[in-house]
């Protein structure tokens, strides 16, 4: 067996990088955390474009699709990507509409009448002997309206230098307000010529990679694809139907900030598992502020209306879509939330069950292949 000088020099390189890597772990690791602080447009991008695209797939499988005049093609991908960023920008405002006045009315309630709520809390725990005397002691002492008075004012004059405050606000509002525009700039770019870049895509797969890899490479995307596509599909229509139900139940009961706690629960239920629970939590809370017994009867109602989701909406709604047991869905949305919080939540799903279907497809074909061996 020979040994090609070429071969000798790609380990060699390949040693010598990696003992870079982990001598220099530190600055190494600094490098890759400014070259994705810097690429964080173009990555936030690419996740704006993914989305719209299954919109814009939709406007343009309905808008003439039999018709082969040359207005109609040349028209057909801007008109429909015009049409889907526009509808998700509608449903933004839609849902901040809905929430933002409310929520400003709830704050400043939760605000006046915390010191009120403290008070029956602690006479509730002085009643009930449940803490010791030393502790319901200084709760009473307390000047609940005067204190939080004290931190208003504190929030109000902020702390340290105000010339810091107030330029390390402008420079963050100008860095995102920079970062949103260029993102979706580059999805716009993305979706006008994703053709383009498939095809640009696949050469240089077939140019660097062996056939076998390639369709390897493919299969994982494809799969990947799918999965993130159903994901999407069914836990958006899932968390409207959601929220409406919410809030048409709420709106029967009598209960206050409706709109708002429907559309927060909507928007929360895009969370697997946990979200409507986060989103009920957060409404009770603050229907508690205005009156407990409406609290309870919310909670009562929320889980009712859980448990009507769980059996009926989301397996007729989203089903096996994503072909993930419910067991690794609660594995996934705890490690990824672990890992990276709420956005963490959002991801740990689709990559779960792209995870999961690659190996059972896997095993599936090797079953396969060992019984056609034994007959």
């Amino acid at each position: 067996m020979s040994i090609q000088w070429k071969s000798c020099f790609r380990i060699c390189l390949s040693v010598f990088l990696l003992y870079l890597c982990i001598h220099y772990w530190t600055n190494v690791s600094s490098l890759i955390g400014v070259l994705i602080g810097a690429a964080t447009p173009l990555f936030v991008g690419c996740a704006i474009a993914y989305v719209v695209n299954i919109l814009m797939n939709l406007y343009e499988r309905y808008y003439f699709p039999k018709s082969r005049k040359s207005i109609v093609l040349k028209s057909r991908r801007p008109i429909c990507m015009i049409g889907a960023f526009v509808t998700v920008v509608v449903i933004v405002l839609l849902v901040i509409f809905l929430i933002a006045p409310q929520l400003r009315s709830c704050i400043e309630l939760l605000i006046w009448q915390l010191p009120d709520a403290v008070k029956i809390v602690a006479d509730w725990v002085e009643k009930w002997d449940i803490l010791p005397e030393d502790i319901i002691g200084p709760l009473f002492s307390i000047d609940w309206k005067n204190t939080i008075s004290q931190i208003l004012n504190v929030l109000a004059t902020g702390v340290g230098n105000v010339v810091e405050v107030v330029v390390w606000a402008v420079s963050s509002v100008v860095s995102g307000v920079v970062t949103a525009i260029v993102s979706i700039i580059f999805a716009i770019y993305i979706l006008t010529g994703k053709e383009k870049l498939g095809q640009q895509g696949n050469r240089l797969m077939h140019r660097y990679m062996k056939p076998r890899w390639c369709e390897k490479f493919t299969y994982v995307l494809s799969v990947l694809d799918r999965c993130f596509h159903k994901y999407i599909v069914g836990q958006c229509t899932e968390a409207v139907i959601l929220g409406i139900l919410c809030m048409v139940g709420m709106w029967i009961l009598r209960l206050p900030y409706a709109p708002m706690i429907g559309a927060l629960i909507g928007f929360t239920a895009l969370i697997p598992v946990a979200g409507a629970y986060i989103g009920g939590g957060v409404g009770a809370f603050i229907i508690l502020m205005e009156s407990p017994i409406k609290a309870g009867i919310f909670l009562v109602f929320l889980v009712v209306l859980q448990q009507f989701e769980g059996n009926i909406i989301y397996p007729r709604v989203v089903g096996s879509s994503i072909g993930l047991p419910a067991i690794w869905v609660l594995a996934a949305v705890t490690v990824g939330g672990g890992l990276m919080g709420i956005l963490g939540m959002l991801l740990a799903v689709p990559v779960a069950a792209t995870i999961y279907t690659l190996l059972k497809n896997d095993v599936n074909q090797g079953n396969i292949a060992s019984q056609d061996t034994v007959s």
